[in-house]
């Protein structure tokens, strides 16, 4: 079985190939660093590279870029309220953005361009464009034609009159056409700027993706990423400028797109004013956890993000990570798992919750197995995890710590255990129960057994 993916241009199931064989070149869309990131941001990050991950295991060479853009207008905006330097924000943010997709057991991109570095690969760009015909200069503003365009619109499937009518459309005088956009726009002087053909001025927000996509990988790639959202305008533009900059030649090969992520039955956006972000859930819930509610929908699909998804994953991991510390002295052995099926959920337009689900079946195999198949059971669930991004913590460290820096630590309850079995000793019983409940009070239970007392946190 090979990988097959949902192409958002020919909106169907296809089977991947790459251009060049044995390696793939893969974009997504990354963040504008301006502040701390939300879980609608991570989704893409999440399961990007958890297509990262699949395409590793069954290419040679997966080259992955994922940009910051670290010039923006809402950039400009919160350092001027901050009263600090434009490139003092974004470089902070974008660390702040790395270490929370860290936490997600995120792995780093091959390649993570910034914007302002390739401020000349747009210069060259634009002018090229110009000289096609593609654009034209209006008061300081550099403009793309998209009626000298014949199929744009490919992408979203809209016409112009549609593109128009869905979006909002900044009315200028300077506009040939109502729906052209902004490749290049005049700074002032105590705005960040360039220098340019067209005067002192900074690019426009579409164009940084095809000149980086053009700089690091080439005219043509296999797969770009990103959220439902940016189909229009702004993927629907990278087509435009990139295929018009090269004369036509085909610019991605296949379009994938996640859903939006809703919170109470509402899209999440900042203007209802109900979105969560990442580090404000690091501080409730293990990244594991959030990572594995994030991948339990399939990614095309819209999903609920609640507490209530984040407790059941977080009970779903449990009963993995307790099936792992149960065979914690069983060594693992290689495993072929390309006949598997919870690899083949994954080939199949990346179809994680059914993955998920597989995971569990051999999770409850491995509960039940004799000696002899605990060893590959282990390895099939801990191959399987890897895929995902999951399970690759230390089961009883997976039990013991907490998430965020609150809770009682592992050294006092190891103190109360002990304290506990020597009440027992003395057939002080009482005691005993007093710290077993005094435990339970602060998310501690504890399951005593032959082997002697485990604990977990709730």
């Amino acid at each position: 079985m090979s990988l097959t993916v949902y192409n958002t241009q020919t909106r169907q199931k296809e089977a991947f190939q790459p251009l060049e064989d044995n390696k793939v070149k893969m974009y997504v869309c990354g963040p504008t660093v301006y502040n701390l990131v939300h879980i609608g941001n991570a989704r893409p990050v999440v399961v990007f590279d958890t297509l990262f991950r699949v395409l590793q295991s069954e290419y040679d060479e997966v080259i992955y870029a994922r940009n910051i853009t670290d010039i923006d207008d809402k950039i400009m905006k919160a350092a001027a309220e901050n009263g600090e330097p434009i490139s003092q924000l974004a470089a902070r943010y974008a660390e702040e953005f790395e270490a929370d997709m860290d936490q997600l057991n995120n792995l780093r991109p091959t390649i993570v361009p910034y914007a302002t570095d390739h401020v000349p690969n747009m210069i060259d760009m634009v002018q090229r464009l110009v000289d096609k015909g593609h654009a034209y200069e209006a008061e300081g503003h550099v403009l793309f034609a998209v009626q000298s365009m014949a199929d744009y619109g490919k992408l979203s499937n809209r016409s112009l009159e549609d593109m128009l009518d869905g979006a909002r459309v900044e009315v200028a005088p300077y506009k040939k056409y109502a729906g052209d956009f902004v490749l290049w726009k005049p700074s002032s002087e105590d705005e960040p700027g360039w220098e340019s053909p067209w005067g002192y001025g900074r690019p426009g927000w579409h164009l940084e993706c095809s000149a980086m996509i053009e700089a690091h990988l080439g005219e043509t790639i296999d797969i770009h990423g990103g959220g439902r959202d940016l189909v229009f305008p702004h993927h629907e533009n990278e087509v435009a400028q990139s295929c018009c900059a090269h004369d036509g030649k085909e610019y991605v090969r296949y379009w994938m797109h996640n859903g939006y992520i809703n919170i109470g039955g509402e899209k999440m956006s900042k203007s209802l004013g109900n979105f969560r972000t990442v580090r404000e859930l690091l501080g409730e819930y293990k990244g594991e956890v959030i990572r594995c509610a994030l991948l339990s929908a399939q990614y095309r699909s819209e999903m609920d993000f609640s507490v209530d998804l984040l407790e059941e994953t977080k009970s779903r991991l449990d009963s993995f990570y307790a099936a792992l510390r149960d065979v914690k002295d069983v060594e693992s052995v290689e495993v072929d798992v390309k006949d598997q099926a919870f690899y083949k959920a994954l080939l199949d337009d990346l179809n994680t919750p059914i993955a998920l689900g597989e995971l569990r079946d051999i999770a409850r195999d491995l509960n039940k197995a004799d000696e002899a198949d605990k060893p590959r059971l282990k390895s099939l669930l801990l191959k399987g995890g890897e895929l995902m991004g999951l399970l690759q913590q230390d089961a009883e460290s997976w039990f013991t710590e907490t998430a965020g820096d609150e809770g009682i630590s592992a050294e006092e309850i190891e103190a109360l255990i002990a304290e506990r079995q020597q009440s027992k000793l003395d057939k002080n019983y009482a005691r005993a129960d007093e710290i077993r409940e005094e435990l339970k009070a602060q998310g501690v239970v504890l399951e005593d057994s032959r082997e002697g007392t485990k604990w977990r946190r709730e």
